[in-house]
């Protein structure tokens, strides 16, 4: 078999080729898995993050805030479920938010917003709403939350609740309750340190990006807490879910499709997928996968959607792929390639996050 794999090298592409036998990719019988949405908790092709183990011990701390970040389909969820799963096996109380798919009126003010958070952490606990009962016109929003979960859903019961918030993200485009959502969070993390009662809740945090700029780091619960980072697959792992799917390759052609993805899991699981599939080689993955033929069409295509439709990052974007060298972009900038998962920093300035986005980036964006 012919494989190939483009690198980069100044302005010209230059294709590397090595040959290899057919017969060694003969794949046996497996029962694969869709690569969208999360890991199943029995999967035999997901792989633990090095956090993990951590995580676990961190959740059994009284009052414990675990926050979770990577860019997306990077694996957030996918922990986030395992470590609900072991809080539910500790005999926890567990709720699992998933804000991205929170009506939007939801969002509409403050108050309606902290009425819906009590009242749908009830809901999953199995308790009648009482948020009438609770709530007093006199104080604010998150005095009536703090009171809820205080003397309703806290009291009363020794068990520990673990809450997860999964996209915590769409909270930053409604700045008011932005802040008062992340001072009431960060309220509950301090009181757990003098309050027994509070001590009862865990809360696990998964999300893309922080808020740029910070209104007030004291009311802010993303300086607090055990902070994790997901990071790219490493080789060992990548050989390591080969073998999962009954793939055999050489040094070579690992280094090859390593080179053009990096360690993604998205981008790592789907190639595997189709791949083991026998939907498409391992040679026309790595020659059609930087482009609207190959597999990524819809995943490259909503993240230059999204370019094109803030000309200000398409155009930073475009710097970074067409330079040979990392490229230096005003912070905000960086920080928000960096969110979508797009760039790699190195010091203080940026790379393209993989071959992948340099060779479809500099494309699109017109940057030949």
């Amino acid at each position: 078999m012919l494989v190939a794999l483009r690198e980069v090298l100044n302005d010209s592409i230059t294709i590397i080729t090595v040959k290899h036998d057919s017969s060694d990719q003969e794949n046996t019988a497996i029962a694969l898995e869709s690569t969208e949405g999360q890991v199943a908790i029995d999967s035999r092709f997901y792989i633990a993050s090095g956090y993990e183990s951590r995580c676990y011990e961190e959740l059994k701390k009284a009052g414990s805030l675990l926050r979770i970040k990577s860019p997306h389909r990077m694996g957030k969820s996918s922990l986030m479920a395992r470590v609900v799963n072991h809080a539910e096996g500790w005999g926890y109380r567990s709720v699992i938010l998933n804000l991205e798919q929170t009506n939007q009126k939801i969002f509409a003010d403050p108050e309606k917003f902290m009425q819906w958070f009590c009242a749908t952490v009830g809901k999953a606990l199995g308790v009648r709403v009482k948020t009438e009962e609770y709530w007093d016109d006199i104080f604010g929003a998150n005095d009536n939350c703090t009171d809820y979960f205080e003397k309703y859903l806290l009291e009363g019961n020794e068990q520990p609740l673990a809450i997860a918030i999964d996209n915590f993200d769409r909270v930053f485009n409604y700045p008011e309750i932005e802040t008062d959502f992340c001072g009431l969070l960060r309220g509950w993390y301090e009181r757990s340190r003098s309050h027994p009662m509070w001590g009862k809740l865990r809360m696990i945090i998964v999300h893309s990006q922080e808020p740029y700029a910070q209104k007030d780091i004291n009311q802010s619960p993303f300086n607090v807490g055990f902070p994790v980072e997901l990071r790219e697959f490493t080789m060992a792992q990548v050989q390591e879910l080969l073998t999962r799917h009954r793939l055999v390759w050489t040094d070579a052609e690992l280094s090859q499709f390593m080179d053009l993805i990096g360690g993604h899991p998205y981008l790592v699981r789907s190639a595997l997928y189709r791949i083991a599939s026998r939907d498409i080689t391992l040679e026309d993955f790595l020659r059609t996968a930087p482009t609207e033929a190959g597999i990524y069409s819809s995943y490259l295509m909503g993240h230059l959607k999204t370019l094109e439709d803030y000309p200000e990052l398409g155009e930073a974007m475009q710097k970074v792929v067409v330079a040979d060298a990392p490229v230096r972009l005003r912070s905000e900038i960086s920080f928000k390639l960096d969110s979508q998962g797009l760039i790699s920093r190195i010091d203080n300035d940026v790379t393209p996050r993989c071959l992948l986005y340099k060779l479809y980036f500099r494309d699109r964006l017109g940057g030949n």
